[in-house]
């Protein structure tokens, strides 16, 4: 499976200049891709003030979103903010090529911006089957907790959708590597870059790593562009074959 991911700046609360120039981004990519990943909050940023900038469901960016995926015959992913049932979601979109999506709700809210007092947390995971592969959706701050990540195999390969300060750049990329380790998969992380709203500088530092935590791809800190990656399958089944760490782990339960 061909993967792609974009590593772009974004114009703080401007829904419409975001989509324009993720729009322009996706249609000029030239390499055949299955899956085009975009960052956390792709349409505004890591906005508090999602009273302003919510969506309803079936909304203006999904069905964007849906275009650009039967424009590239290819699926895409990322995250914007979501009204629904009065309530506030960080929701990330998984949008297959015939229009057809699955979604997830971010579970950990970063307190320390406030997340928490301005959106509702998901309460369960989801896993996207797609061209043989079992995709598990996750956002920023989920990538701390390891236990809400944990691979039953059930899936082959973890998606981390980002707004992750340039600040924390050594944890984001560490962890990274270790969720692919402890979960035997293919983790994929996708981060803006440039500065936000509130002058926080974020690096970007994308990558995709395998199994083994090593970086098969990797974008270049504060470099806006997209790489496409072929993530290969049956290394990974082989691997697990080999090594299957997963035998001794341990039981438990996520309330």
């Amino acid at each position: 499976m061909n993967v792609t991911l974009i590593q772009s700046d974004l114009v703080w609360e401007e829904k419409k200049l975001n989509l324009q120039a993720f729009e322009k981004q996706i249609l000029d990519i030239t390499t055949a891709s299955d899956l085009i990943i975009l960052p956390e909050m792709f349409t505004t940023g890591f906005s508090m003030y999602p009273e302003k900038f919510a969506e309803e469901p079936n909304g203006l960016t999904l069905r964007k979103m849906q275009e650009w995926a039967k424009q590239k015959n290819s699926a895409i992913t990322g995250s914007f903010i979501i009204k629904e049932n009065n309530k506030y979601f960080n929701r990330a979109y998984f949008v297959f090529p015939d229009g057809s999506y699955r979604y997830y709700d971010k579970r950990h809210l970063f307190r320390m911006a406030n997340e928490d007092k301005h959106y509702s947390s998901g309460q369960s995971r989801t896993i996207v089957e797609y061209k043989g592969w079992r995709i598990l959706l996750q956002i920023c701050y989920d990538l701390r907790f390891p236990v809400w990540s944990r691979n039953n195999l059930n899936y082959d390969l973890a998606i981390y959708v980002a707004n992750w300060p340039e600040v924390r750049s050594t944890p984001w990329k560490m962890l990274l590597k270790a969720r692919a380790i402890e979960n035997l998969s293919y983790v994929a992380g996708v981060n803006r870059i440039g500065y936000d709203g509130n002058n926080m500088a974020h690096s970007g530092d994308s990558a995709l790593i395998d199994f083994k935590g090593e970086a098969i791809c990797s974008i270049k800190a504060h470099s806006q562009e997209s790489k496409t990656i072929l993530l290969d399958k049956q290394k990974l089944v082989q691997f697990r074959q080999k090594f299957p760490a997963d035998m001794d782990a341990d039981n438990f339960i996520i309330n």
